[in-house]
């Protein structure tokens, strides 16, 4: 039993003396060929150099804002909401938390959204979309005239809803896509901030910081009318109400009077010509100028309420020129591409040694 466990030892030690021999050998090799992994080293940095050299710079536009929900407008509204749902208003009820978390984020990269900053016009050239300046920077024109020439008589504009229309929105989805992936990042500032951040990366300057403002507003005003809009279509229908009682109202006061005016001199014994008439037209006064009192006080309520609820946008920082620079230092770029040469150059010797060994075995 003994021999059979200081065998064992000896083996153990022996295959722990073989790895170390075997690491020696390695290293002594690798050690042999220092220069040609310093060639390749050099080569590696040599083209790291020149390739962050000849990178084309990239422009971030970067908006922060703070966002402040509206309150809700909850029960106040109670004692008047009886007659508001007789007028088809239901103040009891408001936009409630759709953007809540990271919905607004979602918002950002949506479809709808990024089209409709696309299809703005450029505020540096009126003549130009965004999406003109965007498909410039990507190049993606110069390949049409080749390969589908029609692609370059479409206006983006016009053509919603003629044969052209799938072409261009084919076209547009590919560059919301592009856009999602490459050029748009939406975040908080940071973890512990509540700030919201709005990046946008391209290698055109100009797009980068128009694009940025159009999203931003693009955004903001769908999420404020999103948000408002039931109150919104409350005082409408409310305003409306209260603007036929008031003309029922005035229609039955002027009737009143217009029946005393074609009685000046009525005889003692016909009352009733004027009486009947003046009386049903002051009941209809009173009893409108009840209800359009009420209704006042529910529309002065609805736009309370309409303030209540409408959300506070504010922008800490927005683009301005100069915007800044992404782009890889050459010192960077001849570091890393020196350390991947070298590297991939161990890699490589060692793969065609490890080989030579087997084959002579």
């Amino acid at each position: 039993m003994n021999d059979i466990v200081s065998n064992k030892h000896s083996k153990d030690k022996i295959s722990l003396k073989e790895i170390f021999l075997k690491l020696e050998a390695l290293f002594a090799y690798l050690f042999s060929k220092w220069y040609l992994i310093l060639i390749v080293g050099i080569l590696g940095a040599i083209v790291g150099f020149f390739y962050a050299k000849m990178q084309i710079p990239s422009y971030r536009s970067t908006t922060t804002f703070v966002l402040e929900s509206g309150e809700s407008s909850g029960g106040g509204l109670g004692q008047v909401a009886g007659l508001a749902a007789l007028a088809g208003v239901d103040l009891g009820q408001s936009g409630g938390g759709i953007f809540q978390g990271d919905n607004l984020f979602e918002l950002y990269r949506s479809r709808k959204m990024i089209e409709s900053a696309l299809l703005q016009r450029s505020g540096s050239d009126s003549s130009k979309l965004l999406l003109d300046r965007y498909l410039a920077l990507s190049q993606e024109r110069e390949g049409w005239g080749k390969s589908n020439p029609e692609l370059l008589k479409i206006d983006f504009l016009k053509d919603t809803s003629s044969p052209k229309a799938r072409l261009r929105d084919s076209i547009l989805q590919q560059a919301v896509q592009n856009i999602n992936k490459n050029n748009l990042e939406v975040g908080h500032l940071d973890k512990k901030s509540s700030i919201i951040k709005v990046d946008v990366n391209s290698s055109d300057e100009v797009f980068s910081k128009e694009f940025n403002e159009a999203i931003v507003d693009q955004v903001n005003n769908f999420y404020i009318n999103t948000k408002t809009k039931k109150s919104l279509d409350n005082i409408a229908i409310l305003q409306r109400k209260t603007d036929s009682v008031r003309a029922v109202m005035n229609g039955a006061i002027a009737a009143s009077a217009v029946v005393a005016d074609a009685t000046p001199n009525l005889n003692p014994t016909r009352q009733s010509q004027r009486l009947i008439p003046t009386q049903r037209s002051q009941f209809s006064a009173e009893t409108n100028r009840a209800i359009l009192g009420q209704l006042v006080q529910n529309l002065e309520m609805s736009k309370m309420a309409l303030l209540k609820e409408t959300p506070l946008i504010q922008v800490v920082d927005e683009p301005i020129y100069p915007l800044q620079i992404i782009k890889s230092g050459k010192l960077k770029g001849l570091v890393i591409g020196g350390f991947l040469a070298c590297f991939l150059c161990v890699i490589i010797l060692l793969g065609i040694k490890s080989y030579k060994d087997l084959m002579a075995n």
